[in-house]
């Protein structure tokens, strides 16, 4: 398949809409910013939609995905104003052999070189389908600037990516079956290789919304085994959310969206929490095509958080399995006194 833009030219495409999006948002009506947000967002899912090739989806999806918002937007560093670390399991359709396995740890904490407001972060991840298993590895920065009522990241991510083949084979016995050494493009035995990764993304909060967008593999690693090459394929992100007071003074209601595409696919998430005297959380998300989600979680007396989402399938794979389980575990302090504040009004949970 022949690509419709060069990668360079892809880069310059993000870059100009990125410059725009800073350049377009210096009106401080908070009305007039979420309108930008909410078009400019919209816009640059369009444009990668258009105009960008891709294979099938290869980054891992979540429901929880409101809680480790730096796996996919290094733009998020250092948002919080506290250092947080995030620990995420997903079980993905229990009942299958090689069903998909992820776990998610990432830690992000504002920091100021050079009086330079910015944010730091680190995420390791961990994939795992059939004997395909892939760990990554990534640092990310993230420059941070006071735009209208709230905090615009602009961030960059760089790491390595692994990815390891680890088949057995089974092939029945007979001239008409052809075994792995003889077909030139299955793997024989185990291979792992090493390249590296980056990402960009930039993400906007206040106290009362926050969006994001972002793309990852924007460099498209070559993965080289000794049966041909293949590469991973950059996908675009797309999330929004936004925080409702309810009539009861103890209850918010916590709508969001969650888009990712390789250019080719789509796979879209809508979600809406109730959330009690800000300590406790539940509701429900639907993948179109996919899935119904329901997600509850606490936060404990000392400031842990825990989380639990289980996907109910609703695509015909619902007939061989169990479901998704996905726990979460997140601990959030503040730098200046290290303990969790007590009350914590953002919508984002990290």
């Amino acid at each position: 398949m022949l690509n419709v833009l060069t990668a360079p030219k892809r880069v310059c495409i993000l870059l100009i809409f990125l410059c725009y999006f800073i350049s377009s948002t210096n009106e401080l009506n908070p009305l007039t910013i979420i309108n930008k947000v909410k078009k400019s967002a919209l816009l640059f899912l369009f444009i990668l939609l258009a105009l960008t090739p891709g294979n099938a989806q290869q980054d891992p999806i979540t429901s929880n995905y409101m809680f480790h918002t730096l796996s996919f937007n290094p733009g998020y560093a250092g948002s919080s104003g506290m250092i947080c670390a995030t620990a995420l399991n997903r079980q993905q359709w229990l009942g299958f052999e090689g069903a998909p396995s992820t776990t998610v740890f990432n830690i992000s904490a504002p920091v100021a070189p050079f009086g330079i407001r910015s944010g730091i972060g680190l995420t390791v991840q961990n994939d795992a389908l059939g004997f395909d298993k892939d760990i990554s590895i990534a640092l990310s920065y993230a420059y941070i600037a006071d735009v209208g009522m709230g905090k615009l990241g602009i961030g960059i991510n760089a790491g390595m990516f692994n990815m390891t083949l680890d088949p057995e084979w089974s092939i029945p016995s007979g001239d008409i079956f052809t075994p792995p050494s003889g077909d030139p493009n299955i793997p024989e035995g185990k291979e792992s290789s090493v390249n590296f990764d980056a990402g960009l993304g930039v993400y906007y909060t206040t106290d009362k919304y926050y969006t994001g967008i972002s793309v990852t593999h924007i460099n498209q690693p070559d993965v080289k085994f000794t049966k041909g090459v293949s590469y991973i394929s950059r996908h675009y992100y797309a999330t929004a959310g936004y925080i409702l007071q309810l009539p009861n003074p103890s209850l918010e209601l916590l709508p969001s969206v969650f888009a990712i595409s390789d250019g080719k696919t789509l796979q879209f998430s809508a979600t809406s929490l109730i959330r009690y005297n800000k300590k406790a959380w539940g509701g429900v998300s639907y993948r179109p095509g996919d899935a119904l989600v329901g997600i509850a979680g606490i936060e404990l007396f000392n400031g842990i958080r825990f989380g639990y989402a289980y996907d109910f399938p609703i695509s015909d794979i619902r007939k061989n399995t169990h479901g998704s389980h996905e726990f979460m575990v997140n601990y959030c302090f503040s730098i200046s006194t290290g303990r969790s504040p007590m009350r914590y009004k953002s919508i984002r949970f990290l």
